[in-house]
């Protein structure tokens, strides 16, 4: 099935972050496509500081003006009383709950011996905290219409390791072994989950890039995956996909000599666990 004909009409989809950056781009293309879409996003600074109930309301009113349906959430993910609220929200509003897309976030940098607790609790509590808030409500809800797409953003912060983000990296590749477990746990009941690692031009990351670069790293161009493994055509079951403008790939971890494998989704053979060989020899774009 081509992306363009991926519908999503009738499923309801939950996204957090989605007043800017990726989380916007998700919620238009989705609803563009016929998704009914809670946009949640409390409207804090970069930091997690603060609040602006008008970031998800503008979103909201971007579906609406293109023919498309949504409400807006304030809800904070950074509390299990606030997850609740977002998915009880879905359900007041459109009946039920289809998909999850967890990608709320904050930064707090800072190097690792300067790190305390009021820079490392606020952005687990968002990141890996608030995903589990938000999803396992909306999992209930899922096990028992017998099906469900989860998709929670990680991040090369956490998978390569970067300056000053211990906090983050940490609480993104948390998010790893929390969608790994998702995928077990909800085969059974058509529940799907992923991950992906997206490399984009957001809040987030605009001091970084500029020119060029900056336009090969739209947000807009990582939602087509997004919207794939959330639809119902999807058959990733728990894959983590490392994403940027030009490039998109499976990512795979093994107990080989390589425990970061990097390949192109083109049906190169893997590695199996017991394999005392190189995984990078098997991928033909390490």
């Amino acid at each position: 099935m081509s992306a363009i004909e991926l519908g999503y009409d009738g499923k309801v989809a939950i996204i957090t972050g989605a007043g800017g950056g990726l989380g916007r781009q998700h919620a238009l293309l989705m609803a563009s496509r016929g998704a009914l879409v809670v946009v949640n996003d409390l409207g804090g600074a970069l930091d997690g500081s603060g609040s602006d109930k008008g970031a998800a309301q503008k979103v909201v009113d971007e579906i609406v003006a293109l023919g498309g349906e949504a409400v807006a959430d304030t809800n904070s993910v950074s509390t299990p009383e606030g997850g609740a609220a977002i998915v009880a929200g879905a359900v007041k509003a459109f009946g039920r709950v289809d998909i999850v897309i967890n990608n709320a976030g904050i930064l707090r940098d800072k190097s690792f011996h300067n790190m305390d607790p009021s820079l490392m609790n606020p952005v687990f509590d968002v990141h890996l905290k608030g995903a589990f808030h938000v999803t396992q409500p909306a999992f209930v809800l899922m096990r028992e219409q017998g099906y469900g797409r989860i998709v929670s953003t990680s991040s090369a912060a956490g998978i390569f390791g970067n300056f000053g983000q211990t906090n983050y990296g940490a609480a993104k590749m948390g998010l790893v072994g929390f969608t790994r477990v998702l995928a077990v746990e909800g085969a059974k009941y058509n529940i799907k989950a992923n991950a992906i690692a997206p490399l984009a031009l957001t809040r987030m990351t605009e001091a970084l890039f500029s020119g060029a670069m900056a336009e090969k790293l739209q947000p807009e161009k990582i939602s087509p995956i997004v919207a794939y493994l959330a639809h119902e055509a999807n058959r990733c079951i728990s894959c983590s996909r490392r994403l940027s403008g030009k490039w998109r790939g499976v990512q795979r971890w093994w107990w080989s000599c390589c425990t970061r494998v990097h390949c192109r989704d083109r049906g190169i053979p893997q590695p199996k666990p017991d394999d005392g060989r190189c995984a990078r020899q098997l991928c033909t774009n390490p």
